[in-house]
């Protein structure tokens, strides 16, 4: 397991902002760094849009078929955000700050139109801004708490998606039972974003650099990719996005008052929440890829319980099982990565993984409208794809198996 003890250093400059002063390392101010830009990355940029689609359906302004579509073009830009992130010359540290306020413009923008091509122009650059945030956090945040030996507060940094989710969902929830339309909402999420991304940008440190890392020897360094992480990673993004993008609307077919089916997101987002912070307690005595297998099984379950039995308490349950494992699964794979790959390699790793998460991101929602069209139900879909979780996770336990093993 990837621990990363390489030592605390120490630092004796400090960031000033208004009267209060933060030293350059502090554990609590990276924490909240990392915290709050995946809470706007993820928890806004990307997830804003599922409880907003039953608003934004109500409103007459989709079908769940283009709903489909608008979000598999946004998880198309979150594949070209992974694809070419370990490719970016430029400053992390700028394009860190560019992509929340993108995130953040495109969020606004939704608000501001009702047209299917603009959205779908403005969710795809939310999905490549928000790859990038998650691709920059991984690799520098995440590395930099490890090594001024403070791993633990890896998880806190990852329960910011949680955190925007629960926020994003609970905002929902008062904008319907308030019968604020979509439109208004989008706008008022891009604002609060947009406080939120002035404050991070102002506590940035050295953590995460000015300049981009040197690559020139980065070929000879470069070490195989595990293909068995790879396609797992795939699967898990095609398990949790169906619920996902869906969940809300699966909760309105069954109850119509938004007090009872608007609670199914934040409950996502707080099991999401919840998830990471704990999963530090569990990494002292399993491995990375047990911890890994052992959610993509818990997720798989489920996927199943609405397909067992339509009914709005399994529809929770599913959320809190999604909700409560897709971001360990997210922070166990970014922990693998930095375990098996050099420093000067762990991006690509990163970037290939969350490549590939993406691509099951693209196809979740396209092949459950497609098979909702058809059937009139969403149970075809998260059968299918519950199977692929649980036969993608057999391969993570045997090798921690072999490895475990090898130890002996």
């Amino acid at each position: 397991m990837y621990c990363g003890r390489y030592g605390v250093r120490k630092f004796n400059k400090h960031i000033v902002h208004g009267s209060v002063t933060l030293p350059q390392n502090s554990a609590l101010r990276i924490t909240l760094v990392g915290m709050a830009s995946l809470a706007i990355a993820m928890g806004i940029g990307r997830f804003a849009y599922t409880p907003l689609l039953p608003l934004m359906q109500q409103d007459g302004l989709v079908s769940l078929s283009e709903g489909g579509i608008i979000a598999s073009v946004h998880f198309l830009g979150y594949w070209l955000g992974a694809v070419f992130a370990a490719r970016l010359r430029g400053s992390p540290k700028t394009t860190l700050r560019l992509s929340l306020i993108a995130i953040c413009a495109s969020t606004v923008g939704m608000g501001m139109t009702d047209s299917l091509a603009i959205w779908l122009v403005l969710r795809c650059l939310a999905g490549l801004c928000s790859a990038f945030v998650l691709v920059l956090i991984g690799n520098f945040y995440v590395k930099h708490l490890a090594d001024i030996g403070r791993p633990k507060l890896q998880g806190w940094v990852f329960s910011g998606v949680g955190v925007g989710i629960a926020v994003a969902g609970l905002g929902v929830l008062v904008f319907m039972v308030s019968d604020i339309g979509s439109a208004l909402s989008w706008r008022v999420f891009g604002l609060v974003s947009l406080v939120v991304i002035l404050a991070v940008c102002s506590q940035m440190g050295t953590e995460i650099p000015n300049k981009a890392p040197d690559t020139r020897d980065r070929g000879s360094k470069r070490t195989p990719l595990a293909w068995t992480l790879v396609i797992a990673y795939g699967a898990a993004g095609i398990g949790y996005i169906i619920p996902a993008t869906y969940l809300p609307v699966m909760a309105r077919e069954i109850v119509q008052s938004p007090i009872v089916f608007g609670w199914s997101w934040p409950v996502f987002g707080a099991s999401a929440f919840i998830s990471t912070v704990l999963a530090a307690r569990l990494q002292s005595n399993f491995s990375n890829r047990q911890i890994w297998a052992g959610c993509q099984i818990v997720m798989a379950v489920g996927l199943l319980l609405p397909v067992v039995h339509s009914h709005i308490i399994t529809i929770i349950a599913a959320g809190v099982c999604v909700g409560g494992t897709f971001m360990i699964i997210t922070m166990m794979g970014i922990k693998e990565a930095h375990r098996i790959a050099p420093h000067s390699d762990v991006m690509r790793h990163i970037a290939v993984m969350t490549a590939s998460f993406a691509t099951g991101q693209m196809i979740g929602p396209v092949f459950a409208s497609s098979l909702y069209d058809l059937t009139h139900s969403f149970s075809a879909s998260l059968l299918l794809t519950s199977i692929a979780l649980v036969v993608t996770a057999i391969p993570l336990v045997i090798g921690s198996a072999k490895k475990a093993l090898l130890h002996k």
